[in-house]
């Protein structure tokens, strides 16, 4: 009896999500262009908020029609996989994103939770699942749909963040990764990139507010950001603090943007460049046409909290 209550619970709150979500969202917006999903930390068992958001962006893709799902790392918490057979592969993922809708190609990266287990077996994930599609620890893509051109590029951070190659007790494989040889392919694809968009996508953030070490953000600005302004990258896309972010650097026309957790969130304030912020959960969807490129910050009932849009 107990059971039967819990399960009577958790489909009164997902019908609850899904009617409070068709009741205010504006899906003409998506119409005409070349729709992503952007989520990001999301492994918790489908605990906190993790399955009501899964539920909701398999609700919303039947209207958005979402291409694929740019997956920003820290798929799983807290120690990573130990292998492509490791149980948390159906409790973080594959039973929680099981909406028909959601199986499209997903694009991810490694963030610092992964690199705290088997790096090697997310990769080797892709051979498992047709969905997971994950050629290297960076790399890059090509898209064109609606009669628009996009690039995007997957960077890996953690390498490039000098205290998880320094603290090589509990990220064994960053200090083995060559940052040098990741620089120069960034600087040599983007010195080629002749798309109307270009997008890099990376787990940690350039700037942001956040208690997390400063050196992580120094790192990158140093490393990775004097790259993206040399090309002027369109927008940089991170996950890593929990919570919804907009900055715009005095100096840079770059879109430095945080998307939240699919699961928990972090409070957060604005900092220098803050255009927004937020510490509700959720995901983005980018949209592009030749001549716009919008993201739009949508929380866990489907609202939209904040839309960042770049025109030519």
């Amino acid at each position: 009896m107990k059971l039967k209550k819990t399960f009577l619970l958790l489909a009164l709150t997902i019908f609850s999500t899904w009617a409070t979500a068709q009741e205010k969202i504006d899906y003409s917006v998506y119409e005409d262009k070349f729709n992503m999903y952007v989520a990001n930390d999301l492994g918790r068992n489908g605990y906190y908020d993790q399955k009501t958001i899964a539920e909701l962006m398999g609700i919303m893709a039947e209207e958005v029609g979402p291409e694929f799902v740019i997956a920003a790392g820290d798929i799983h918490h807290f120690e990573g996989v130990r292998s492509v057979q490791d149980p948390l592969w159906m409790t973080n993922y594959e039973l929680i994103y099981a909406h028909p809708e959601l199986m499209i190609d997903w694009y991810p990266i490694l963030g610092n939770h992964e690199y705290r287990g088997n790096t090697q077996a997310v990769i080797d994930y892709s051979r498992i699942s047709r969905r997971w599609e994950m050629p290297a620890r960076y790399y890059t893509k090509h898209f064109s749909e609606e009669g628009t051109t996009v690039r995007i590029i997957w960077i890996d951070t953690t390498p490039l963040i000098d205290k998880y190659r320094e603290e090589n007790d509990k990220y064994a494989d960053a200090c083995l990764q060559d940052i040098d040889t990741q620089l120069q392919w960034l600087d040599a694809t983007l010195a080629a990139a002749q798309e109307d968009w270009v997008i890099v996508v990376g787990h940690h953030p350039i700037y942001a507010d956040t208690d997390k070490d400063e050196i992580e953000r120094l790192n990158l600005q140093q490393r990775v950001d004097t790259i993206l302004r040399r090309h002027r990258v369109d927008m940089y896309i991170n996950g890593h603090i929990h919570n919804f972010q907009h900055i715009r650097m005095p100096g840079s026309d770059i879109d430095y943007i945080t998307n939240s957790s699919g699961s928990l969130s972090r409070k957060v304030q604005p900092v220098e460049g803050t255009v927004f912020c937020s510490s509700e959960p959720g995901f983005s969807i980018l949209s592009a046409t030749p001549k716009t490129l919008e993201l739009r910050m949508i929380d866990k009932h489907g609202k939209v909290l904040h839309t960042i849009t770049r025109t030519k």
